[in-house]
């Protein structure tokens, strides 16, 4: 049995749609809508497609859920993530811990306010007005000390070329905690 697609659940309520009107506006059954979000389904490319342009997301995070890697980077110091234009996440992998559940829906200043969450939302804001690639170290205060990332930031375009939001890779490169051990 699949894993549950709470990320496309919140996107979708975050719209305010309901899954009958997603199922209508992208011309699928509210039956096989359900299926694809509860995780049972994979949508194919087209109905992907549809469904990212309705509720405001890239088609390839169906893809990135089944990718091979992504238990080899499960347990690795390493945050995928895309955002959209409002740098409000619409995918997550390997969250750090935020202080919340889940942070599809949310902005980095939301979740989490200062110095390293304002200067990584900067950064995505910089990428959109900029619509070019960037790289930056970013140090996060934690309670025991402070982890630096470096975090790569690219556009994010549909298949019609369109700026949708930001893509990004974060990589730990230091940390300062005393009793660091990994995740």
């Amino acid at each position: 049995m699949s894993k549950k697609r709470h990320w496309l659940t919140r996107l979708r309520k975050h719209k305010k749609l309901t899954q009958q009107e997603v199922a209508l506006k992208v011309f699928i059954d509210r039956g096989y809508y359900a299926l694809i979000e509860s995780g049972e389904r994979n949508p194919g490319v087209e109905v992907a497609k549809k469904l990212a342009d309705l509720i405001g997301f890239h088609h390839s995070v169906f893809n990135l859920e089944s990718n091979p890697f992504t238990s080899a980077l499960g347990h690795a110091p390493m945050v995928f993530a895309h955002c959209d234009m409002d740098l409000r996440y619409t995918w997550i992998f390997n969250p750090p811990n935020f202080g919340a559940d889940d942070p599809i829906g949310y902005r980095d200043d939301e979740l989490n306010r200062n110095a390293g969450t304002l200067a990584l939302q900067r950064l995505k804001q910089d990428v959109i007005d900029q619509q070019t690639p960037l790289r930056r170290t970013i140090p996060f205060p934690t309670d025991t000390g402070s982890r630096s990332y470096v975090v790569y930031c690219h556009p994010l375009f549909n298949d019609r070329l369109e700026l949708i939001g930001v893509a990004t890779a974060a990589t730990e490169v230091s940390t300062t905690d005393d009793n660091f051990q990994g995740k």
